[in-house]
């Protein structure tokens, strides 16, 4: 113990001069508190709470999440106002060294994290908010808010979170029964972040698309994942009254900029909307207005089709008014929670969830370190075959097959997901090329680094269900010639097949251009309408740079991966955009496009009409033309010129029901408008 002492001393007085060893991390005593990282595919590390004699709150975390490890521990100090007073989070994650620092001294408060550095008067209690480390410094937060008499705390370097209560719940059994009670933290994250704790008022869990919960309870996080989906449901049905409104008649769009066909901005037109469907299209000077319609005068603005992001994993209820917001309609999910889309879809239906319509897909993999959050697992061809049937039992319009899948299995598998209709994409599992998964059967490609490694060296190709994926394209991409083989001949074999490509290319942005430190293009626009927790995530840079390369050298593979986005679509492949991420970086990602050589009607048409096509819906929706459905927005500027002027929603319609984006906005968690790109 006496140890364990000394070594908090020296993590607090630990200066940032290298990454610190693995070998060097704390270790957990024997009495520390351990917590499982999981998720419904199973388990992803194991994560450890103690507190030495003198006071010395300590954490020590491991994970590997698909291939990706983290590292880290954390030591802290409560200061005579039971806030944290001194934080030091060692280790390292995919992003590079972890090394953070808090300290308050002299009525200052000072810190230093991976992406930023500053120091400000301290004058009344305030919680520091630490940029990474274990889930002992969030559990700490946590628990002093909830302590906190109005379940509210100042935060540093900035904001404040609040917390209401959700639910309760008894797990366990015999001396292990505990009552947990979770708690909606809000001021963390632009939605509520569900925080369980137990009868002490310790951290017990956080449970999401992947979860910390308490050692020995692990079989209790379904049940909690359900509790907590069903008390935060309960608020939906209000948001749904209150932002979708249905007009008493028709709507005209007057004078307006609009989208046509899926293919064309055309100039001063007027588009009427009734009952929910796309009644006229055509010159404002022609089209006649009925009488008594909504009129919405469109003068400087643009209509387009509502936008899809064809690579969203939906969160929680709470994201469909954000998504709404950005004019984000409809969403192709491409594996989630099944449980949970098929609740959240079956509440959407009958009008008690306000989001986009969501067409999802079933998440496949194999067993091993590298088994995607969410998967459903097969262990055999067998289980594979029963996984498609029941994806198309339930509702699901895809499978998505994940890098850890056995290659043997892909082509029976793909056979069985096309008899029943399904569509079959994802990533490549380890060993395989894209030219292999699609003479196995795949539709799709998933990530442009995917396509990328038809090219790879076969070391990076076995393993690219792992940091291979990311590191080999980042290592060598760079200097792939897209008009030599090997790639020449998949680009034609892509094009023959009818192949669709979801490039995902702010996700490769992000891993490949930034340092940390550096503001991201795709948020830039909304920094000041999130909370500060959340814009300080904006600053996460990208992968860490092997030693003989440079972030140069990076960045110069992404501009391959963007040149060969470009090649793609020159060559008749289809592209949808999808972002991977919260659905802020959709319209980066069009701008990305446009950077590779698309037109702006191009890039706006792989948002729309492209992935509406994809999923089957183009006959219903995805362009704005006579008798589809009016899922439509309107945008102030002109994206025919500025594809970035998509940001900048007025208002959106779904099925014909009117939204205002500044409403949604709030809904979602944005405190006002994005920013005009300067």
């Amino acid at each position: 113990m006496r140890t364990l002492i000394i070594l908090a001393a020296v993590l607090l007085a630990q200066t940032a001069t290298g990454q610190v060893p693995l070998a060097d991390l704390a270790a957990p005593p024997a009495d520390a508190q351990h917590f499982t990282i999981m998720s419904t595919a199973g388990k992803h590390g194991q994560s450890a709470r103690w507190t030495t004699p003198d006071g010395m709150r300590m954490g020590r975390e491991s994970m590997l999440l698909r291939g990706q490890v983290f590292e880290t521990d954390s030591a802290a100090h409560m200061g005579g106002d039971d806030m944290l007073d001194r934080v030091t989070v060692r280790g390292f994650t995919p992003n590079g060294d972890a090394a953070e620092t808090f300290v308050i001294a002299a009525r200052q408060a000072t810190w230093k994290s991976p992406v930023d550095g500053a120091a400000a008067p301290y004058t009344a209690p305030a919680m520091y908010a630490a940029f990474g480390g274990p889930i002992d410094l969030a559990a700490d937060l946590a628990e002093r808010l909830i302590a906190s008499p109005d379940k509210s705390l100042a935060l540093l370097p900035a904001g404040r979170a609040h917390a209401e209560l959700l639910s309760t719940l008894t797990v366990g059994e015999g001396a292990a029964r505990k009552t947990l009670t979770a708690y909606a933290v809000t001021g963390l994250s632009n939605t509520p972040i569900p925080i369980w704790l137990d009868d002490s008022g310790r951290f017990f869990a956080l449970i999401s698309g992947l979860s910390w919960i308490r050692a020995g309870y692990e079989a209790a996080q379904p049940v909690l994942e359900k509790t907590q989906d069903d008390a935060l449901a309960k608020r939906s049905p209000a948001l749904v009254k209150s932002l979708l409104k249905t007009p008493s008649g028709p709507v005209a769009f007057t004078n307006v900029r609009a989208f046509l066909a899926g293919d064309h901005f055309a100039e001063a037109q007027t588009v009427v909307v009734d009952n929910g469907v796309i009644r006229r299209v055509g010159p404002a000077a022609h089209v006649i207005v009925p009488a008594g319609a909504q009129i919405i005068d469109g003068k400087g603005k643009t209509l387009v089709p509502g936008l899809w992001d064809s690579h969203m994993h939906f969160a929680d209820d709470a994201s469909g008014p954000m998504l709404l917001s950005l004019g984000v309609t409809s969403v192709r999910d491409p594996g989630n929670i099944n449980a949970l889309t098929l609740a959240r879809a079956a509440r959407r239906a009958k009008g008690e969830l306000l989001s986009p319509r969501v067409y999802p897909s079933v998440l496949i993999d194999g067993k091993g370190p590298n088994t995607a959050q969410a998967a459903s697992v097969a262990t055999t061809q067998e289980e594979a075959l029963a996984i498609v049937r029941k994806a198309k039992a339930d509702g699901f319009i895809a499978i998505k097959i994940y890098g850890t899948f056995n290659p043997a299995w892909i082509r029976a598998t793909a056979a069985e997901a096309h008899r029943l209709g399904l569509h079959v994409h994802g990533h490549l599992p380890a060993g395989m090329r894209p030219a292999d998964a699609i003479d196995a059967g795949y539709d799709e490609i998933t990530h442009i680094y995917f396509v990328m490694m038809q090219a790879m060296p076969d070391d990076v190709v076995a393993k690219s269900n792992g940091m291979g994926r990311f590191q080999g394209p980042g290592r060598y991409a760079k200097d792939v010639s897209l008009e030599a083989e090997p790639m020449k001949s998949l680009l034609a074999k892509m094009v023959r097949q009818k192949i669709t490509v979801d490039p995902t290319l702010v996700v490769a942005e992000s891993l490949f251009v930034p340092e940390n430190g550096d503001l991201s293009p795709a948020y830039a626009p909304f920094v000041g309408m999130l909370p500060p927790a959340v814009e300080r995530g904006f600053r996460q840079g990208g992968f860490v740079v092997p030693s003989d390369l440079t972030r140069a050298d990076f960045r110069a593979s992404f501009a391959k991966l963007s040149e060969l986005v470009g090649a793609l679509h020159r060559s008749g492949v289809t592209i949808v955009a999808g972002t991977d991420g919260s659905g802020l970086e959709l319209v980066r990602e069009l701008e990305l496009y446009v950077a590779a050589g698309f037109t702006p009607a191009e890039a706006l048409a792989s948002a729309t009409i492209a992935t509406a096509h994809l999923v089957g819906a183009d006959a219903r929706t995805g362009s704005i033309a006579v008798g589809k459905a009016a899922d439509l927005v309107l945008v102030e500027g002109d994206p025919s010129k500025a594809i970035g002027d998509l940001r900048h929603t007025q208002i959106v319609m779904m099925d014909g029901k009117l939204m205002e984006a500044d409403a949604l906005r709030s809904a979602g968690g944005l405190a006002g408008r994005p920013r005009f790109a300067e």
